[in-house]
């Protein structure tokens, strides 16, 4: 009864427009935030709004992030200056977007995100500020506001924390604190509604779960198995920065699990659902070792390629058309594998746009698994000069780690890379091939003499 209580007041302000609450201020001296864990350049950012005499927060993950002991790559500020007056602040900023416009502030690779604060969608005053589909979804979200109608705006309580760099305490209208201490992921709202709003909610609400180790508040995770068709509205554009988000930053096997628990997997990577969905067990096997070793090698601070998850993701669909191909008369492994890498990712991209910089290597992987097991002659030598053989190499380890017998393949290009010039020659000979030769220059022909 208390639970729910507090549940409703939470929600009341933003469904009725209440607009007199009270915050929590948490002082300086009661919170774990410190200036020496944001960014030099985002502290830029905040003094400079707050000495030209607006109001200026960290917000969101970034706050969230520091209060948990964890590292934030990002930090986004709030103000109440309009897009106009930041970039009037910035010589390096860049105003971007049209259904959510936002300054972006650039300092070489590091981008600091400024957001004025907005108001509910509905108080706009015309459609170039908000509006809203005849199914819920927001399609412009500029209307402006104050700090107040900013947290209720926003979607998990827990990214609902300001600093205020004027006074560094905490600003908290929605009860994050609190449900950052017992580890709850709560919407602000009705999180039908929410939902509604913006599908990628749903997908959010999945990544926190995974990243931070919290639990759904109760009912949420129904709410979204209920509303999961709803991610087919969203452009397919918009979901690839959202699929790095999820599975490229250190929990993605976690990410997988909670996915397909809430039925949003599949509104990602439809073939690859219905591979899991069906008896084939090699195909979760071989993902779940590619996405196993893909958080160990960035806990280990390696670099990780988009082209390689995505390659993994749609491997089982890949096989599978391939292998039917290969029962045609006359197809070869590797032509079978390009024409269904083809027929897959086109299919794909009407989910997830994948941009031609990672599609590319992304056929190369999958062709160069037909291209592994020709090693004699020159061949060998050729492929270990490949742009993409050491993606390639790993994913057959994969392919491997999954149950194809690929162990003598495998071993034999582990010892070929660390070998010498001479041993890998002895290598190419036990396959049944010769070693290159170095090519003779051609000999200039003789000129007839003139008198």
């Amino acid at each position: 009864m208390i639970f729910n209580l507090l549940k409703n007041f939470r929600r009341k302000p933003q469904q009725e427009g209440i607009i007199n609450t009270s915050p929590t201020i948490i002082p300086r001296a009661e919170h774990a935030v410190s200036r020496d864990d944001i960014s030099d350049r985002a502290l830029k950012v905040l003094y400079r709004l707050h000495k030209a005499g607006y109001q200026a927060y960290l917000v969101g993950g970034g706050v969230r992030d520091i209060l948990l002991g964890l590292h934030p790559k990002d930090f986004d500020v709030a103000t109440d200056a309009r897009p106009e007056e930041v970039k009037s602040l910035f010589g390096n900023c860049r105003l971007i977007g049209r259904r959510f416009r936002l300054a972006h502030v650039y300092f070489g690779r590091e981008i600091i995100e400024v957001a004025t604060f907005r108001a509910s969608h509905d108080q706009g005053e015309g459609a170039s500020e908000g509006g809203v589909s005849e199914g819920g979804q927001i399609l412009r979200d500029n209307v402006f506001g104050t700090l107040e109608d900013d947290a209720w705006r926003r979607d998990f309580t827990i990214n609902a924390l300001y600093y205020n760099i004027a006074d560094f305490s905490l600003v908290d209208y929605t009860g994050g604190m609190d449900d950052l201490n017992n580890r709850i992921i709560r919407i602000i709202g009705d999180a039908s509604t929410r939902f509604q709003e913006d599908p990628v909610r749903m997908l959010r609400a999945a990544r926190f779960a995974a990243k931070l180790g919290f639990q759904l508040e109760e009912g949420l995770g129904e709410c979204i198995i209920e509303l999961a068709d709803r991610m087919a509205n969203v452009p397919a554009a918009r979901l690839f920065d959202e699929v790095l988000k999820i599975f490229h930053t250190g929990h993605a096997l976690a990410s997988f699990d909670i996915m397909r628990e809430l039925g949003l997997f599949g509104y990602l990577f439809g073939q690859t659902q219905a591979l899991l969905e069906s008896d084939d067990p090699y195909t979760e096997d071989f993902l779940r070792i590619a996405l196993g070793n893909t958080d160990r090698r960035i806990a280990e601070k390696k670099p990780v390629n988009p082209a390689f998850l995505f390659a993994a993701f749609l491997w089982g669909p890949v096989k599978k058309r391939a292998d039917q191909l290969l029962e045609q008369d006359g197809m070869t492994e590797l032509q079978a594998l390009q024409i269904a890498g083809n027929e897959v990712l086109s299919a794909q991209l009407r989910q997830v746009s994948i941009p031609k910089r990672f599609s590319f290597p992304m056929r190369e992987i999958w062709t160069m698994q037909a291209r592994l097991p020709r090693r004699n002659g020159k061949r060998a030598w050729r492929l270990l000069e490949q742009a993409r053989f050491r993606a390639a190499y790993d994913f057959m380890l994969v392919r491997n780690q999954a149950g194809e017998p690929l162990q003598e393949l495998a071993d034999w290009w582990t010892e070929f890379q660390e070998a010498s010039a001479a041993e890998r020659s002895e290598l190419i000979k036990k396959v049944g091939g010769r070693s290159p030769r170095r090519r003779r220059k051609p000999r200039k022909a003789k000129t007839a003499s003139t008198h």
